[in-house]
């Protein structure tokens, strides 16, 4: 018996939130499928000037399902999502589900190595994609992967709404990529909009919920070649309802707006919700385009706002939010943050920015976990910096990094979570499992944790970042946290860098980028230095500092780390 087995955590719920719950016990394709029916008429989604609504969606999924089923597709088989947020990705990701697949998120910005390496390892029979990508990468290697059948191209255009005359003028000027499409020996390829001249005619499936799986999810590939997360109609199901119930939201009253792609699983995740929550979404295809997001937020009026915090930051911080009415900022009941730490001095601006005081909700999950393990309570205690509690059933401890022991409330230790989330594996990775996965079902996460006494969890660093400095563990998410709070610092990134001097130590060093209008001037310079002496305990201190215009980012908006790692050597 531990500490942890108590639960402690269920005592900081909001009333509405019961320890356990009870799941739905339908397939994901049937239970999206009613939820699209129960308002037919509402905004599925809107894309570039072009509004969709559930009855005109649920038409494309499922013309899309029933040409899968013909074109031989049997349960369990995948198909490679390769797109952007767009319409096509929705019709593409539920279609798989209603036709008894598995969908497997695809980055477009992949190489062709890596799509090649993605479309093997999942063995996906069918494939879609974008006709520029098709063009200048997937038909490079199809003769490398022969399990895939089928290729359904489309272009971005295809559901924007615009005119004739303003597609044309964007793919003649380049804005609007495009691609020609050729056949390919052996293989099935055909347009998107010739996969929805398709008759209904959709066979039911039966799904086992607990064994059959709906989602194939590759991880970023840290480490290494990206593994595929197994997720299944419960696991995915699972979270879902513990969202809903967690968010405590009204059926068909919320818009949503994220720039999360969907081939993540944040992005995808808060789609299907949306979905299940019969609510309209904001489909934004560039995650970079902060004017297009703000036009968007001013004429759609989200009541959910989901994002990575530099987004969030970059929103907040731009010129042009100034033009966003204050009742429409109102309007934003939550703001969910989550992928990467959100400064606790940027949460309070962001909120005073943005007229969103205790608004704005910390969450924190990944891929193996459908996506979401905790999250702040909607109505109660919010503890900034923190990333929240627990979700109903789900168990985690934190255990020594070294020993596996458990540590006590309040000491950092490894996260380990287990639910009804929790992915069954990787797919054709025995010893990964075996690493990741305890023989009593716990999940290794790889994030060092602080629990408080009131069950809210603090993550400090991932334990592949956490630098050891003359014996001394250094945690850098603390280390970013303060240094941030320094008036002239827009973000940081902590690494550690191999000390000549003391084989098994590292030097802190500490890569910044400076808010817009701040030079890296001595002065600047000397006054973080001071900041960080202190505030911060003398082994915690960079040694080392690097300045920069713009910290690498991931696609999501992380810091890339590794590369930072590289670079420095």
């Amino acid at each position: 018996m531990t500490i942890y087995d108590e639960k402690i955590w269920t005592k900081s719920y909001d009333p509405f939130v019961k320890p356990s719950l009870d799941y739905p016990t339908e397939d994901l394709g049937t239970i999206f499928t009613q939820a699209m029916e129960e308002f037919p008429d509402k905004p599925a989604c809107w894309f570039m000037a072009r509004e969709i609504s559930y009855r005109e969606l649920l038409d494309m999924i499922k013309r899309f399902a029933t040409f899968l089923q013909k074109n031989g597709l049997e349960k369990g088989d995948v198909v490679a999502i390769n797109l952007p947020n767009c319409p096509q990705y929705m019709a593409a990701h539920f279609g798989t589900l209603l036709a008894g697949g598995a969908a497997s998120g695809c980055s477009p910005l992949l190489s062709d190595d890596e799509i090649e390496y993605q479309l093997n390892d999942s063995s996906a029979k069918f494939m879609i994609t974008l006709d520029k990508v098709y063009a200048d990468i997937t038909r490079k290697i199809l003769g490398k992967v022969p399990n895939l059948k089928c290729i359904i191209a489309t272009n971005i255009s295809e559901y924007m709404g615009f005119s004739g005359f303003k597609v044309f003028l964007g793919k003649l000027l380049g804005k609007i990529p495009k691609g020609k499409v050729k056949p390919y020996p052996g293989k099935k390829v055909i347009w998107f909009k010739d996969v929805m001249e398709t008759p209904i005619d959709v066979k039911k499936v039966d799904i086992d919920i607990k064994n059959d799986l709906a989602l194939l999810q590759y991880t970023g590939g840290t480490t290494g070649r990206p593994k595929g997360t197994e997720l299944t109609h419960y696991n995915l199901i699972s979270n879902l309802y513990q969202t809903e119930i967690w968010m405590n939201l009204e059926k068909g009253k919320e818009v949503s707006l994220s720039a999360f792609p969907m081939f993540h699983l944040a992005g995808l995740a808060f789609c299907q919700t949306t979905v299940w929550l019969s609510g309209p979404q904001v489909l934004i295809a560039d995650p970079r385009d902060t004017k297009h997001i703000i036009n968007e937020i001013i004429d759609k009026k989200p009541t959910l706002v989901v994002n990575v915090p530099t987004l969030f930051i970059n929103i907040s911080t731009s010129p042009l939010k100034k033009k966003i009415p204050i009742n429409i900022l109102k309007n934003v009941k939550i703001y969910i943050s989550g992928a990467a730490p959100f400064p606790a001095e940027s949460i309070k601006d962001f909120e005073k920015a943005m007229y969103g005081e205790n608004k704005l909700l910390e969450v924190y999950g990944m891929t193996e976990t459908s996506p979401l393990i905790t999250m702040n309570p909607k109505d109660g205690k919010k503890k900034i910096g923190s990333v929240g509690l627990p979700l109903p059933d789900t168990e985690v401890k934190l255990v020594d990094v070294e020993t596996g022991e458990p540590v006590e409330i309040g000491q950092a230790g490894e996260l380990l979570c287990k639910g009804p989330q929790v992915t069954r594996g990787y797919h054709n990775k025995p010893e990964a499992n075996k690493k990741t996965i305890t023989e009593d079902g716990y999940l290794h996460t790889g994030d060092v944790a602080v629990m408080d006494e009131n069950g809210y969890l603090s993550i400090v660093d991932r334990t592949k970042d956490m630098l050891i400095v003359s014996g001394f563990k250094v945690y850098s998410v603390h280390v970013e946290d303060v240094l941030t709070k320094h008036p002239d610092v827009e973000m940081c990134a902590l690494i550690g860098v191999k000390d000549p001097k003391r084989p098994g130590s590292e030097i802190v060093k500490a890569v910044v980028q400076l808010k817009e209008g701040k030079k890296p001037i001595e002065t600047v310079k000397e006054s973080l230095k001071k900041y960080a002496e202190e505030h911060l305990s003398k082994y915690e201190k960079p040694k080392l500092w690097e300045f920069r215009e713009e910290l690498p980012l991931t696609t999501i908006g992380k810091v890339l780390k590794r590369e930072l790692r590289e670079e420095s050597k």
